[in-house]
């Protein structure tokens, strides 16, 4: 295995590079068909986040809140994965805990 095919990250080294702000993703591996990043909201925030040009998985590691996609509303929060398909609108809102979330968007392959 060459030096750059893996590669470790902890989860409380990744939390502390987060700042105060309200709203906050860090992105954490950007490879050619992969993205990894962090992203938090904080309880009473706005997602304001638009469609994305990629596939997107999110794991919820932590908080509550609400997801509109397609037109329906879910309850997430511990444990929930989601996928969104590129280009959908998607927003987390009634967020009621500070919640945190592992995304990974993936691209095709060209």
């Amino acid at each position: 295995m060459a030096a750059g095919d893996w590669q470790i990250f902890q989860l409380d080294e990744l939390n502390r590079k987060f700042s105060d702000k309200q709203v906050e993703y860090q992105e954490f591996l950007k490879v050619p068909n992969l993205s990894c990043g962090l992203y938090r909201l904080k309880a009473g925030s706005k997602d304001m986040q638009g469609p994305h040009e990629d596939d997107e998985v999110y794991y919820v590691l932590e908080g509550r809140a609400r997801l509109r996609t397609d037109g329906q509303e879910h309850d997430i929060g511990p444990g929930s994965v989601l996928y969104i398909r590129a280009t959908s609108i998607h927003s987390f809102f009634e967020i009621d805990q500070d919640m945190t979330l592992l995304v990974f968007f993936a691209s095709a392959s060209p």
